[in-house]
């Protein structure tokens, strides 16, 4: 079976390629054949000979034509604009965000063989400001381009998925942590600035304020979900074919504090924060998360912060 991978280079990208060719097969699909990975560039991909790489824009006409052949059986759709560059370069987040991602689910279509296909979608779909709560039935109100640009795709991919073109499962994560520092315009970055510092004992400066409530998940965490997207897909459709993660809810002080707790009782000191409104509004300010549909098909957080926080010790 072959698997490819968009956006390949990326924080989730590279710990996703390096876990599938260390595993000896996936639950539904069998033994990969070949493993394409796609990216702008790839910094060190897996040393592994199933491994195809294939550089430049998926949304390119030429890549895409690569990166499909051979046809293949499983996608994870990683590739994207994010929420702060997708808002600021309309025009470049349309064309991949969503152009590009209808072409390649449109080339998949004319191929025919229905493959699996992981798309990683994002609480963004929620808008903001955010209810009191949010579960299974909160409607989605995007806020941003990049909201909007995933909850079209996710609408597009159940359509095709009930069409039998594809049998496709979007996954909306929450801030996967601690990203390494990358111009890639995330405005939920900073969490990942936090975690990372605080981890060495360095000085940071975050845009929200000590009491800013954050869904978190380590990368570890992300990859056991992408890949147990990767078996739903496998299955039999059900009622859904998009899920809101589970996620660790936990405020910008509970992190200090954890660090404090682990280290030398300076890390509050390392802390200065100057609040930006529109970063905090959308990406600081997130109530208590309730997703029963997710939790029922299997899919899980880190446990506790301090299991996130050992994870992301271990992150390289």
């Amino acid at each position: 079976m072959n698997i490819l991978v968009t956006g390949a280079n990326g924080y989730v990208g590279r710990a996703l390629a390096q876990r599938l060719c260390a595993l000896p097969g996936l639950p539904g699909y069998g033994t990969p054949a070949t493993i394409t990975l796609c990216d702008l560039t790839m910094d060190e991909p897996p040393a592994d000979l199933r491994v195809r790489v294939v550089t430049g824009s998926f949304a390119d006409p030429s890549v895409l034509a690569a990166i499909t052949d051979p046809a293949p059986d499983l996608v994870f759709h990683l590739a994207c604009v994010a929420s702060g560059r997708a808002e600021e370069q309309f025009e470049l987040g349309l064309q991949v965000n969503l152009a590009g991602s209808l072409q390649l689910l449109e080339h998949l279509r004319r191929q025919g063989k229905s493959p699996g296909l992981i798309f990683t979608s994002s609480i963004a779909v929620f808008g903001a400001p955010l209810p009191d709560r949010v579960d299974d039935d909160t409607p989605t109100a995007p806020a941003l381009s990049y909201g909007a640009h995933k909850l079209s795709m996710e609408i597009l991919l159940a359509d095709y998925t009930r069409r039998g073109f594809l049998r496709a499962r979007s996954v909306r994560l929450p801030g996967i942590v601690p990203r390494p520092p990358a111009p890639n315009g995330a405005w939920s970055a900073f969490s990942s600035t936090l975690i990372r510092a605080l981890t060495v004992g360095e000085p940071c400066t975050l845009p929200v304020g000590p009491q800013a409530t954050l869904w978190l998940m380590s990368r570890q965490c992300c990859i056991d979900n992408l890949l147990h997207a990767a078996w739903l897909a496998a299955q039999p459709v059900g009622d859904r074919t998009a899920w809101t993660l589970p996620a660790l809810r936990v405020s910008v002080q509970d992190i200090v504090q954890a660090f404090d707790e682990r280290g030398d009782g300076q890390a509050g000191t390392r802390v200065r924060y100057a609040p930006e409104p529109a970063i905090e509004v959308q990406f600081g300010s997130q109530p208590p998360l309730f997703t029963p549909a997710a939790d029922a098909e299997g899919f899980r957080h880190d446990g506790s912060l301090a299991a996130l926080l050992d994870r992301a010790a271990q992150t390289p």
